[in-house]
């Protein structure tokens, strides 16, 4: 069965869309603040599609997510109190937890660092808020660490460009099945206690 062929098609036809800088953008601020989704998902095969715009679009997923992390920050500043108990019951209070943990450590820096922790961004901004920590170094710390990792995946993306796509086009199918069945498997050994 071809299904992820058919999506990747689907997904790469997307991503030459008139309007998909726009959706871009709106993933990115939405990312930063309060939506699940990460911007690398449409970032890589927007990048991909068109690699002589790639530097472009980072830089559009960057200042994006920028100021959604702004957002975010004042969330966190202004009205922690009111999501406070839908955080503590929601799977993000552990790493908001551990988010403020690093601030204390390493101050801006964990806002570098949110740029490629498994911890979500929105964890970082709003414990950022929260945490009262200065808007410049929070800013500057925010373009940097995020910078690095969306010019990252364009320079990925914009290197492998149209081969890349028709490699993965011609093998997305094993590929997909393949983490199928890895997450299936993870899945059961969580389940029979072997993980």
């Amino acid at each position: 069965m071809k299904i992820f062929s058919s999506l990747f098609a689907r997904t790469m036809r997307w991503s030459r869309h008139p309007h998909a800088p726009w959706y871009l953008a709106l993933l990115s601020f939405a990312e930063s603040s309060f939506f699940p989704v990460p911007p690398d998902v449409m970032l890589a095969p927007m990048a991909m599609a068109a690699p002589r715009r790639a530097w472009a679009l980072a830089l559009l997923t960057t200042v994006a997510s920028v100021l959604g992390g702004l957002f975010g920050y004042a969330i966190g500043y202004f009205a922690f109190a009111g999501i406070r108990p839908w955080l503590e019951g929601s799977s993000y209070w552990e790493p908001y937890l551990q988010a403020r943990a690093w601030f204390d450590a390493w101050g801006a820096w964990a806002v570098f660092i949110a740029g490629f922790s498994p911890i979500p961004y929105k964890v970082f901004t709003i414990a950022a808020g929260v945490a009262q920590m200065a808007l410049l170094p929070f800013t500057l710390a925010s373009l940097v660490g995020r910078g690095a990792r969306f010019f990252l995946v364009a320079a990925l993306m914009r290197w492998g460009g149209e081969r890349m796509e028709a490699r993965l086009h011609r093998i997305i199918d094993r590929l997909g099945w393949a983490s199928v069945a890895a997450l299936l498997l993870a899945y059961a050994l969580y389940r029979w206690g072997w993980g």
